[in-house]
C-alpha cells in the first residue's frame, strides 16, 4: 500500500475543514430562519424544539469534524499519533 503524501493530507484536511465551516454557517442560518418563520406562522413549540435539536445535532457533527481536523493537524505538525 502506498503512503499519501503530505500534501494529499492537507488538501483532505482543508476540504474537511471547509465543510464543516459551511456546515456551521447553514446551520446557523436555516435555524435562525426557523425560529422565525416558526414565530412568524404561530407553530406550536414543539416545531421550535424539532428545530433546535436538528441544529445541536449539525452543529455537532461539524465540532466531531473540527476535532478530527485538528488531530490530523496536529499529527502531521508533530509527527505524533
Amino acid at each position: 500500500m502506498t503512503q499519501r503524501s503530505s500534501d494529499d493530507i492537507a488538501l483532505q484536511t482543508a476540504k474537511q475543514a471547509r465543510t464543516a465551516s459551511l456546515v456551521m454557517a447553514g446551520t446557523a442560518l436555516l435555524w435562525m430562519g426557523a425560529q422565525f418563520l416558526g414565530g412568524a406562522l404561530g407553530l406550536p413549540a414543539r416545531y421550535a424544539f424539532l428545530f433546535d435539536f436538528a441544529a445541536l445535532a449539525g452543529l455537532f457533527w461539524a465540532l466531531v469534524v473540527t476535532y478530527q481536523v485538528w488531530r490530523k493537524r496536529r499529527i502531521a505538525r508533530t509527527g505524533e499519533e
